[in-house]
């Protein structure tokens, strides 16, 4: 089972990881500057997952969508699947650009991960649509 989430570890990391770029971004908020990094990590080692986002301009963009508890959990878990799902068929399909569909994501919808990183994955997918104009849906 340990095997498992840390492969989901791995692979979303590698998904993750094509837009790597370390620099920071500064979004304005009233007469403050603040610093975002481009890398966003979750980790619970309870259950012994960890995703990892890192993608110029994820954070910016995060911050204009709706807040974590507007979507309830189950909405984003099955949305997340949807996703998913569509997702790891790219990787394999033909005709689909490999450089955007690096490796399958081992999301396993029996195992909780709760509400962050349901949240921050569904997210995710939102801003790789716009961001690559794909739809996964």
């Amino acid at each position: 089972m340990w095997l498992m989430k840390y492969l989901f570890t791995i692979l979303i990391f590698a998904v993750l990881v094509m837009g790597c770029d370390t620099t920071k971004s500064t979004v304005e908020t009233g007469s403050t500057d603040v610093a975002l990094s481009d890398t966003v990590v979750i980790a619970n080692e309870s259950i012994e997952y960890e995703i990892i986002i890192i993608e110029p301009g994820f954070n910016t963009w995060l911050v204009t969508q709706p807040p974590k508890g507007y979507y309830g959990l189950s909405y984003l878990e099955s949305r997340n699947q949807i996703y998913v799902t569509e997702y790891n068929y790219r990787v394999y399909a033909p005709g689909f650009d490999k450089k955007l569909y690096i490796q399958e994501i081992n999301y396993d919808p029996t195992i909780s991960y709760g509400l962050e990183v349901n949240y921050l994955l569904y997210n995710y997918f939102k801003f790789f649509e716009e961001t690559y104009n794909q739809k996964l849906r």
